[in-house]
């Protein structure tokens, strides 16, 4: 037979030529199949190269090894007694019919092409796919040398169904051989337990009993024939790869214009046939809503790099134009071919609720704003200097009154200058504040974008503060009310529409209101970072919310090994090690950098994406000029999440940009070590009371919960210091700290939970935090953590001293919103889906937030009874007074971040050089940590010598001291006996008048510092 495009195809390229294939009946598929099969409804076959397919060792026989079929030195074994074969069906319905491979629902037989074995599989295939060590090699190469495949015919049939047939043959005299032989027993190895019994005849009497290839294939073998002992699908996104990424890597894809015409670009190469739907809006911008009426049909043109293009040459298409993908391909999830329509998923603009894609050209001047146009990015010195404040949009104003309530919860509201949440947001940045990092602000799949259609919670507001009454009402409508942190991805390079103001969401009057937002903080000296997730998407397969899945499917998100879609990170999670995927990823940071010139990104999981992918990203971004594309890419600041779990862990598919992965990069990662240092225990723990930590009163503060000895306790303590010392000298790998023990050791010379502790090789390659959007907020951990007898005076003052373990250190310092007030989500430990009613910040200080009710139950159900003590405990909640004081002293630890760069020295050689813990090792005072930041060349106090760099010509040093214990203490430093240290004078006029007690002994070097105070004392250079 020949292998040609379908009727339906528009394609008319080489890569859907005819090429001759063998028919049925030139290859045998005769033989019955009994008992049921391994490999059923699974895919567990990889195709790597056009020739090659590789095989699962759990997939050969009982009683075969790999050693039966692979010689040690990597050739085929004689006489393993193995038929593979693959089958091709064009269509799909491939199955067994009396034990031979047939076509069904009408649709023809399928193409059967014998498969060789070849071995182990090639090396340069194992460097870039580890997880297919130990796979053997199949290949489509006869004895002869000569393909059964040409490429052509390659490409045609990754349009198709494929499967791979595993028999084994059975000496004459064995025919009555049961499903008590060889093919019945469990085999080893993921998804590879067999199950099921035969029929009494072993074989099948009409149509209903005949099963799937995918399922169960039953029937008495013949003598001398083979039994098909294994079936299973084949995983293609590899051999894809090999096929078409190197050509659609450079091709353009979505939209794209030229001299005002709209072109489309759409990669699907298994695509059996495309189609582009459009409605013209008669706006250039595409800001209209969902146009009614048929579409225009319009064929597209296959290329040879498997996109499909329609070049509208006649600008038949205008400018503005809604439109869909009319994609038919076949979909191994539902055994058919189906016919997607989809939106684009390069989409830069889009109608209301996602509906429809939108041509929009973001170069249009009447998309940009003069607020946008005229407010350039502010500059930072340098990444380590960077102070970050974790924000999301409906937090920001969803309860501000001072926004009118149209524009409560949107873009709009950061353009109010005079609102409170604006002038708070100006405060912090005159105060030092240098980037507002902004929660997924992409187009989300789980917020109606529709005010209309957005559910508003009923909440009983009398209720007690440890009612669950409110919980229950958020509950109630919390997937349809307009609230989620946003980390579901739908498309990637579209504003989220929800976060638009009514009558401007679609099309390009929402990237008009993105780019307000952006000027309008750049206008105030804020930098803006966008949080990314493409770790995941919403949805995969043929969901609603699916958009990748319904182009290419199997390609965009990453399979196991029987070829079901992993989501280790909640949801489907995504394949960037495929080259396409990496591309998209690659090309949306871009997107967002050239046309709305945001400053930087943070990478939700980026654990889950390799090293590499990061570095080329970062190459890609550093590409980008003022000049040519009005933002320069090397001044952006990248960091993510480095963790390591799932089915990517320890390096398992690539080297992951994880922690300690990322030398050289200039690529930051969250850092724990110093988060738990401060917490105690960690984010996981059950009861947050067991556990306190340096911040928190450990040993010098107990509060009665940890039932660990005062040896074990001491010790805890005496470690975790150790771990606030590293995080304030940049959580250097290489920095030397002499450690409780009294050695002196380097940073990743001490461990952390099975990993070392210090991992970065430059500051800004750790992101010191003790507070973010996941977990609890600092104020409710300390309130679970400090003694209830604590008063709220204590508490403010444990609160700023925690957060100066963040502010004062060489990395970024990272606040999350409202910390700086005390922020509480009423205890929520996760409150993604908890509504304005537990997030919403209030910005005047009336109100912190706690005793808002028992959180939701669903994610904080076993901690209620906790809970429950203190939120109904009144001397919990913070006056107003408290917030204001509480505030007032982290905008003093903003201004002395900012006030000398010897806090933020980016250099690692230089940190080394001048970062110092005097008092540190053996007898070092517990719950104390003095900091020396010198800017002396020598013990003479000389400057100017050769190759001396005088960091900061106003000060010979700075002096910080961390008391975190509940009394003053008197700490002798007598290596700066001599030195004349002297409080700052920020905190001399600051807020906190119980620092100003700080004194320091010139003679004896000794320097006293009140209770739960971080002190911060200056030697001026003279």
């Amino acid at each position: 037979m020949t292998f040609t495009p379908t009727a339906t195809s528009t394609a008319t390229s080489a890569a859907t030529s005819t090429a001759t294939l063998p028919t049925p009946s030139q290859v045998s598929v005769t033989g019955p199949c009994d008992p049921p099969v391994a490999g059923s409804a699974e895919l567990r076959a990889y195709w790597v190269e056009p020739d090659t397919l590789a095989w699962p060792v759990s997939l050969l026989p009982r009683g075969t090894g790999r050693e039966d079929v692979v010689d040690d030195d990597g050739s085929p074994s004689a006489g393993a007694g193995l038929s593979l074969s693959l089958v091709v069906a064009s269509r799909g319905g491939a199955r067994v019919v009396s034990g031979a491979v047939r076509g069904t629902d009408g649709l023809p037989d399928p193409v059967v092409l014998p498969l060789r074995v070849a071995g182990d599989l090639p090396r340069r295939v194992l460097e870039n796919r580890p997880n297919l060590e130990g796979y053997i090699a199949l290949t489509l190469v006869d004895d002869e040398g000569a393909s059964r495949l040409e490429e052509a015919a390659v490409r045609e049939a990754l349009t198709g169904q494929l499967l791979v047939v595993q028999r084994v043959q059975v000496p004459a005299g064995n025919a009555s051989t049961s499903a008590s032989g060889s093919s019945s027993s469990s085999r080893t190895g993921s998804g590879s337990s067999r199950t099921g019994s035969s029929s009494g005849s072993g074989g099948f009497d009409s149509a209903e009993e005949v099963s799937s290839l995918g399922e169960e294939a039953a029937g008495p073998p013949g003598p001398g024939e083979g039994v098909v002992d294994a079936v299973t699908g084949v995983q293609t996104a590899i051999v894809l790869d090999h096929l078409y990424a190197d050509a659609a890597r450079r091709a353009e894809l979505g939209v794209s214009f030229s001299q005002g015409r709209p072109s489309f670009s759409l990669w699907a190469p298994t695509a059996k046939s495309v189609t582009l739907l459009s409605w013209p809006t008669g706006d250039p911008t595409g800001s209209v809503p969902q146009v009614a009426g048929p579409a225009v049909r319009t064929p597209a043109e296959r290329g040879e790099d498997g996109c499909w293009r329609v070049p509208n040459r006649d600008a038949a298409i205008p400018a503005g134009s809604q439109y869909l993908w009319e994609v038919e391909v076949y979909v191994p999830v539902t055994g058919r071919v189906e016919t997607n329509l989809v939106t684009d998923p390069y989409s830069v603009a889009l109608t209301v609720d996602s509906a429809r894609s939108v041509a929009a050209d973001l170069s249009d001047p009447r998309l940009a704003p003069r607020r946008w146009t005229d407010a350039p990015a502010p500059v930072v010195p340098n990444d380590a200097s960077r102070s970050i404040y974790e924000l999301h949009v409906r937090d920001f104003s969803a309860a501000d009154t001072t926004v009118p309530a149209s524009r409560r919860g949107t873009y709009k509201a950061f353009t109010l200058p005079d609102s409170a949440g604006m002038r708070h947001l100006s405060r912090l940045a005159r105060a030092g504040l240098s980037t507002v990092h902004l929660l997924p602000v992409f187009d989300i799949a789980t917020i109606p974008e529709r005010r209309t259609g957005q559910a508003v919670p009923d909440v009983p507001v009398h209720a007690g503060p440890a009612s669950t009454d409110q919980q229950a009402a958020i509950t109630a409508v919390a997937d349809t009310d307009a609230y989620n942190w946003g980390y579901d991805p739908f498309h990637w390079m579209v504003p989220e529409g929800s976060y638009a103001t009514d009558g401007h969401q679609d099309g390009g009057a929402r990237t008009v209101e993105f780019r307000e937002m952006v000027g309008a903080l750049h206008a105030v000296g804020l930098q803006v970072v966008l949080d990314q997730v493409y770790n995941h998407t919403s949805a995969s397969g043929q969901a609603p919310t699916s958009v990748l899945d319904k182009v290419v499917p199997g390609y965009y998100h990453r399979l196991d090994a029987v070829g079901k879609v992993t989501t280790s990170t909640c949801c489907a999670n995504t394949a960037t090690e495929n080259a396409m995927a990496e591309r998209l990823m690659v090309d949306s940071v871009l997107w967002w950098a050239r046309h709305y010139r945001v400053d930087g990104f943070r990478f939700d999981l980026m654990g889950h994406h390799s090293r590499d992918t990061m570095v080329r990203l970062r190459e890609a971004l550093d590409r980008l000029t003022l000049a040519d594309d009005g933002v320069d890419g090397r001044a952006l600041y990248l960091y993510g999440e480095g963790w390591s779990f799932g089915e990517v862990a320890s390096n398992a598919l690539f080297t992951q940009a994880s922690q300690g992965q990322l030398d050289g990069t200039g690529i930051g990662t969250f850092n724990d070590r110093l988060r738990d240092a401060v917490h105690g225990g960690s984010p996981f723990d059950v009861d947050h009371r067991a556990r306190q930590g340096f911040g928190s009163g450990l040993v010098t503060d107990p509060n009665g919960h940890d039932h660990r000895s005062p040896a074990e306790q001491a010790a805890d303590l005496a470690y975790r210091t150790d771990l606030v010392r590293l995080g304030l000298a940049g959580n250097l790998r290489t920095y030397g700290l002499t450690t409780a023990e009294g050695a002196v050791r380097r940073g990743e010379e001490l461990g952390f939970n099975g990993s070392v502790a210090a991992y970065a090789s430059a500051p800004q390659e750790s992101v010191s935090y003790v507070e973010a959007h996941d977990n609890e907020t600092l104020y409710d951990l300390l309130a679970y953590k400090l003694p209830r007898r604590t008063t709220m005076a204590d508490r403010v003052r444990m609160h700023i001293l925690c957060l100066a373990t963040v502010t004062l250190g060489q990395s970024p310092a990272f606040w999350a919103a409202g910390t700086e007030l005390l922020r509480s989500k009423s205890l929520d430990r996760d409150s993604y889906n908890s509504g304005d009613w537990f997030n919403a910040v209030d910005w005047t200080g009336r109100d912190n937030g706690f005793g808002r009710g028992l959180p939701p139950g669903e994610r904080n159900r076993e901690r209620w009874g906790v809970q429950s003590e203190l939120l109904g405990e009144p001397s919990l909640v913070p006056s107003p007074a408290y917030i204001a004081t509480a505030r007032d002293q982290a905008l003093d630890l903003l201004r002395l971040r900012a006030s000398t760069p010897l806090f933020w020295l980016g250099d690692p050689g230089l940190v080394r050089e001048r970062v110092s813990f005097p008092g540190a090792g053996p007898g070092a005072l517990p719950g104390v940590v003095a900091m020396l930041i010198d800017d002396l060349i020598d013990d003479t106090g000389s400057h100017g010598s050769s190759g001396f760099q005088d960091i900061d010509p106003a000060l010979d040093g700075v002096l910080v001291v961390f008391n975190a214990s509940a009394a003053r203490v008197a700490q002798p430093l007598p290596a700066l006996a001599g030195r004349d240290f002297r409080l700052s004078r920020i905190q001399e006029e600051g807020a906190d008048g119980v620092v100003r007690t700080t004194r320091f002994d010139p003679v004896s070097g000794t320097v006293s510092v009140p209770a739960r105070t971080v002190a911060v004392l200056t030697q001026a250079q003279v």
